[in-house]
């Protein structure tokens, strides 16, 4: 099995009512959900881990992870209310207004002992859930006892809104790096952490920590890897018509795990050994699906019978 932890919401994303005028739609979202939902919907065994409320929006993220083949039973259910993010596109780019108070994903708590991660290939954490002080000590404290036998999985997600104290909040993302096995950023995640810093630089330091595979995806530019043994290596974005971006970073993330994860290479030391060919591939099949996400609003990954791939 592959888990994702963290955060769990509803996005209210732009659209247009019948009078042209702008509204919102109620979307399901949360980047680490996201994750799970993209993971699953490509086939392979996925739970999510963190709180789902137990009101009408928890409701509606827990019928469409179910509905995604997301299995639920490490989740836990709460009646703190649903934490909601309202999106506005500008430039390109997805901008954020969260609601987060007294939430069920503020709230959740790791329940020590109740994840068997001798079953668990790989673990994802990240976003939002980080941010705050609880939050990030729960998932330290998952990471710690899942780290002797599944593969960490890292996207900070950067929200510099939901940021009071930048930072203690860079120390804390380098905590997390520090222990991944594999990271994965935007580009616009990198400039809010590293500044001008060049990729290549920072790329070689976090491999030089153990880190086996560093990945920062640039939207139209495609993605750029580096990895200890395969070296470095850039895969184009499709050419698409976007309709948002809204999940496009997650949809890369889970369809990146999937993808390693179906060509035996996802383990910790099997992620050390693997190829610059396999590598490629997997990429590119991320940066497809990414793609594909990219072409319909929300975040909306693609299910297996929707893209194609090579091994």
């Amino acid at each position: 099995m592959l888990i994702s932890c963290g955060d769990a919401l509803i996005d209210f994303v732009p659209t247009k009512n019948v009078d042209g005028r702008e509204a919102v739609m109620p979307a399901v979202g949360g980047s680490c959900l996201n994750v799970a939902i993209g993971i699953a919907r490509l086939g392979a065994p996925t739970g999510f881990v963190g709180g789902i409320s137990t009101d009408l929006f928890g409701r509606m993220i827990a019928d469409h992870a179910a509905a995604s083949n997301v299995q639920l039973g490490l989740a836990t259910r709460s009646d703190y209310q649903t934490t909601l993010a309202f999106v506005r596109i500008v430039a390109g780019e997805s901008h954020y207004a969260f609601y987060d108070a007294e939430t069920a994903t503020r709230n959740w708590t790791f329940r020590r002992g109740t994840i068997p991660f001798g079953a668990v290939e790989a673990v994802h954490v990240g976003s939002t859930t980080l941010v705050n002080d609880q939050g990030a000590a729960e998932t330290t404290a998952l990471i710690a006892d899942a780290k002797a036998s599944s593969t960490i999985s890292f996207d900070p997600n950067c929200r510099p809104n939901l940021v009071k104290d930048k930072p203690a909040y860079l120390a804390r993302m380098a905590e997390f790096a520090a222990g991944a096995d594999l990271i994965k950023m935007s580009d616009v995640d990198f400039a809010y952490l590293f500044d001008e810093e060049p990729y290549q630089q920072r790329a070689r330091a976090l491999l030089g920590q153990g880190t086996s595979l560093v990945v920062i995806t640039r939207g139209n530019d495609g993605a750029i890897a580096w990895h200890a043994k395969a070296g470095q290596i850039e895969v184009e974005a499709p050419k698409i018509e976007v309709a948002d971006t809204i999940g496009a970073g997650d949809s890369f993330q889970a369809a990146l795990l999937f993808a390693l994860h179906k060509q035996g290479r996802l383990a910790r030391q099997q992620l050390k050994d693997i190829g610059t060919d396999e590598l490629r591939r997997a990429l590119s099949f991320a940066a497809n699906c990414a793609g594909l996400t990219c072409t319909r609003p929300g975040a909306d990954p693609p299910w297996s019978r929707e893209i194609s791939w090579s091994w």
